[in-house]
């Protein structure tokens, strides 16, 4: 089983997301033994976001404000999507609550869930279809 990093790579819809671990140094730590929780924004997910958004983001003199966006992706621990249903809001390794919402459907910060439980090595991705942003 290929850990969190490898499985985005093979999935091939999170090149936007891989590129952007890789400019914000991150790969190390999501290969680690974690467990990690991943709500993973697609390829689409990143499109959302306004021009230019991504290439500013990328660029190295906003690597630490690029980590605090990618680490409110990921929460500590292997919650599967059953654990998630329950919760309210969950702690992200960036600081801040994730709010989550199941009245239609399951909303994190307002993004679908829209593939769950892919399970890795060192934890388990949850697709989501736009990038969260820290409030």
């Amino acid at each position: 089983m290929n850990d969190i990093v490898d499985t985005a790579v093979s999935a091939g819809s999170f090149t936007t997301l891989v590129a952007a671990v890789k400019a914000a140094d991150l790969v190390e730590t999501l290969k680690g033994s974690g467990p990690f929780t991943v709500f993973a924004p697609t390829d689409a997910a990143f499109a959302k976001l306004p021009e230019g958004t991504i290439a500013d983001l990328l660029k190295p003199e906003n690597k630490a404000k690029l980590q605090g966006i990618l680490t409110y992706h990921v929460v500590p621990g292997k919650v599967m999507a059953a654990d998630v249903v329950k919760l309210k809001v969950a702690k992200t390794v960036q600081g801040q609550e994730l709010k989550i919402d199941t009245k239609d459907g399951v909303k994190i910060d307002g993004a679908n869930a829209v593939t769950t439980d892919i399970g890795c090595s060192n934890g388990v991705i949850h697709v989501i279809d736009s990038v969260v942003l820290p409030h």
